[in-house]
């Protein structure tokens, strides 16, 4: 009988305790350590700001939801018109890391001249590996010794007079101004007050320096560079931003040729010509529907030499898409691609390197009739995609937490009723929090998916009327692109 008012004593314990024990359970699962992997279930990408199902691990981000595959990958474009410097940014920056194999790597920390000298090697083809003069800090195992010897004798760079180049020196801000304006023509006053940026003074910019200081800034490559407000108070310019700035050197001297070569500047830079390769796309590549692994084709509309080896107007290119990320609620999505190969007849070639820029000729949208064909195809393959995709991820959602909620339950009374009333006491709290996470996320996936269907609905009725607002996200056929590599 003792035993027996103990057991219901503890019984009623449970029940009156669930509340509490589910605060205790929070609490505890906050002190763990943070899972290898993570799954979101929403049934539409634009919604609760993820990409649809994402399964992250610690090497790759899977995206089940519209079959996408993100992948890492250092080539490509995104939005055409705005296609340059982001891409080939984020490429050097993994050049960096990966030679100087350092776990903290960081992006942000000043540039140092042995990484100005990759930068600049990289950008400029600067490739001549010959020592006409050697440096003692510089040992034949060098990580950067192929770019540092590239960067001296195109030129662009110079070391001490102690036979010294001190790979490892920060660079400052002001003598990556002197480096850039050695190699621009950029007309500027010639007084000594240090021009503003962005409305406000340039601090750190000694007196030599106020001359390249301006002639930087009037050229206008500045402009957009990440963190802009370092460029007016710090010392010293990020990799980043010293790799953003040389690529919008290279962008303008191969597309917009705004910015004039000083007559001054080193053979190799006054020399520099990129290969150029124009092509007109062949088929349709949209961020609402393409997929990373997704191959094209499109046919050169100039001659081209690749690997020496010259390619006539009308060869085929061959393609691949790389990365997706779709369109939705102030997010006009964007699809990046790289080129693979060049043919023509039984000549054949690879493209040597990461494509640093694409141009877009000639925005053109695909004909009505076209699009009258296309529309209902694939607007019922997404919508009904969405619904589908809601249902049985939400059978996925219910069954996963009436599992779960019936195991906590069950281990709850046997834990009780073995006079372990406390565990008893979490377990129930576990079974209340895992119903509770479960309705919760049903319900974000009735709200995600019901505004999926509707826009994704709305997104092919609009695409079948006004093409044009998909323009930025999308290659359409006969669209013509100017690569530089």
């Amino acid at each position: 009988m003792k035993n027996f008012k103990i057991l219901l004593a503890s019984t009623l314990v449970v029940l009156v305790s669930a509340s509490c024990a589910m605060a205790k359970d929070c609490a505890k699962q906050c002190d763990k350590n943070k899972p290898t992997h993570k799954m979101e279930a929403y049934a539409h990408p634009t919604m609760f700001g993820s990409q649809a199902q994402q399964l992250n691990t610690a090497k790759e981000t899977y995206i089940v939801g519209g079959k996408v595959y993100k992948k890492k990958n250092h080539m490509g474009i995104t939005n055409k018109e705005n296609v340059v410097i982001g891409s080939r940014v984020e490429a050097l920056m993994n050049l960096l890391e990966k030679k100087q194999n350092a776990s903290n790597f960081n992006a942000k920390m000043p540039v140092l001249r042995s990484e100005l000298a990759v930068i600049l090697a990289e950008e400029f083809g600067l490739n001549n590996k010959s020592v006409s003069k050697s440096y003692k800090d510089i040992p034949s195992n060098y990580w950067a010794k192929d770019w540092i010897y590239g960067a001296l004798n195109g030129g662009v760079m110079i070391g001490y007079p102690d036979k010294k180049f001190r790979p490892d020196q920060p660079v400052t801000k002001a003598e990556v101004f002197a480096t850039v304006a050695q190699l621009i023509d950029v007309a500027t006053d010639r007084s000594l007050i240090v021009p503003k940026f962005n409305d406000k003074d340039i601090n750190n910019i000694p007196r030599w320096a106020i001359a390249p200081t301006k002639e930087v800034v009037a050229s206008d490559l500045l402009k957009d560079i990440p963190n802009p407000d370092r460029v007016n108070s710090d010392e010293y310019l990020s990799k980043e931003q010293v790799a953003y700035l040389i690529c919008s050197l290279k962008e303008n001297w191969t597309g917009k040729n705004s910015i004039a070569k000083d007559k001054n500047a080193p053979d190799a830079i006054k020399n520099y010509a990129p290969v150029v390769l124009n092509v007109k796309i062949l088929d349709r590549l949209s961020a609402r529907t393409s997929n990373a692994g997704d191959r094209f084709t499109a046919k050169t509309t100039a001659d081209v030499t690749v690997n020496g080896q010259t390619f006539k107007a009308g060869s085929k290119v061959k393609g691949e898409v790389v990365q997706v990320v779709r369109p939705g609620i102030k997010n006009p999505g964007y699809i990046k691609v790289k080129f693979v190969k060049i043919k023509d007849g039984d000549k054949c070639a690879e493209f040597p390197k990461e494509i640093s820029q694409a141009q877009v000729a000639a925005l053109k949208n695909p004909n009505i009739l076209a699009r009258l064909l296309g529309a209902p195809f694939s607007a019922a393959g997404r919508v009904v995609g969405v619904a589908v995709r809601t249902v049985g991820t939400g059978v996925d959602v219910a069954g996963d937490s009436l599992e779960e909620f019936g195991d906590e339950l069950s281990t709850a009374f046997v834990d009780t009723f073995t006079l372990h009333p406390g565990a008893g006491v979490i377990n129930v709290g576990k079974s209340l929090a895992t119903l509770g996470i479960g309705t919760y996320d049903i319900c974000k996936l009735i709200v995600s998916g019901t505004f999926g269907v509707i826009y994704e609905f709305t997104d092919e009725v609009r695409y079948l009327i006004v093409p044009a607002y998909s323009n930025d996200s999308s290659l359409n056929p006969n669209e013509e692109l100017k690569i530089v590599f």
